[in-house]
């Protein structure tokens, strides 16, 4: 049996984590909140009191944190501290799923190996259901032979498990993953509205787009919330803020323009600046609607209601 300790047991964390118990593996998990590490245990996971102890002993330790400074506090160590890194035995795989920074991934990989840890990038993509299913995508940077090594606990989290590339390549493409989900986020709003402002029922507008050539993943899973105006947090407006702030950033380093994908990360920040931050990103539908004068609360107010 692998031992595998899980550092940070969030929206995306828990879940993966509550399935490798599923798969059979031993998991002893972490996360600030004490909440979080009794929900894996009454999965039939273990607790740890903290990251160091999650990890003491794992054949694979595996971090899903919210962004690049918090993986290098967890790994490398913050303040007085060691790092994770420091604790490992050598030969042990840290996979980190976390979506952060290319070069960080990179220089994460190049402190493992001084140390004699493995370390892969795999980030992921499939939001909260696709982590509670375990038919998330993941896109992995790395040694091969690493990769190898990890192959089955990765298949026990995701449908689609790729090795894409040398260390960071699996952050570099995750960075592509939510440049298209925010474009695509941002079209399907202004679909929205525009067909609304037209009088057509939206609905059924929806299931013939699907059909088509304008049928995607996004549309299918993420139309319905906007329609029924549901913004509860699958992926959160920070989040997604935070993954197009590295997109841009590396697009900058590496001379490449994207015309059109810093339009959106312009208008998911003022998003997140107009309070909207803990919502989904399907609220990108709440901007366009305001834009356009046509949120409920304008149509009531112009209607005389």
């Amino acid at each position: 049996m692998t031992a595998i300790g899980f550092i940070g047991l969030g929206v995306m964390g828990g879940p993966m984590a509550a399935n490798l118990v599923k798969a059979g593996f031993e998991v002893t998990g972490f996360n600030r909140s004490p909440a979080k590490v009794q929900r894996l245990v009454e999965a039939g996971g273990r607790g740890a009191a903290s990251a160091a102890a999650a990890a003491e002993g794992a054949d694979v330790v595996i971090t899903m944190l919210p962004d690049s400074p918090d993986v290098e506090a967890v790994l490398l160590g913050d303040g007085d501290d060691d790092g994770v890194l420091d604790r490992l035995a050598p030969g042990t795989i840290v996979v980190d799923m976390s979506t952060i920074r290319p070069d960080v991934a990179r220089s994460l990989t190049a402190a493992g190996a001084s140390r004699g840890v493995r370390v892969l990038d795999a980030p992921v993509s499939g939001g909260e259901q696709g982590a509670v299913d375990a038919t998330l995508s993941i896109m992995v940077g790395g040694d091969a032979e690493t990769f190898a090594a990890a192959r089955p606990v990765l298949d026990a989290l995701g449908r689609t498990v790729v090795h894409v590339g040398p260390p960071g390549a699996g952050q570099t493409v995750k960075a592509a993953n939510q440049l298209i989900v925010g474009g695509t986020l941002q079209l399907v709003a202004e679909a929205l509205v525009f067909l609304d402002a037209h009088g057509v029922d939206r609905s059924r507008a929806v299931d013939v787009l699907a059909g088509g050539l304008a049928g995607s993943a996004v549309l299918d899973r993420k139309a319905p919330d906007m329609l029924d105006r549901n913004f509860q947090p699958g992926f959160r407006v920070d989040l997604h803020h935070k993954d197009l702030g590295i997109v841009t950033a590396a697009a900058r380093d590496a001379g490449v323009a994207l015309p059109a994908g810093s339009l959106v990360a312009t208008l998911m920040g003022a998003l997140r600046a107009q309070g909207h931050g803990d919502l989904d990103h399907t609220a990108l539908l709440l901007q366009v609607e305001q834009l356009s004068g046509r949120s409920p609360a304008e149509r009531s107010a112009r209607d005389g209601k």
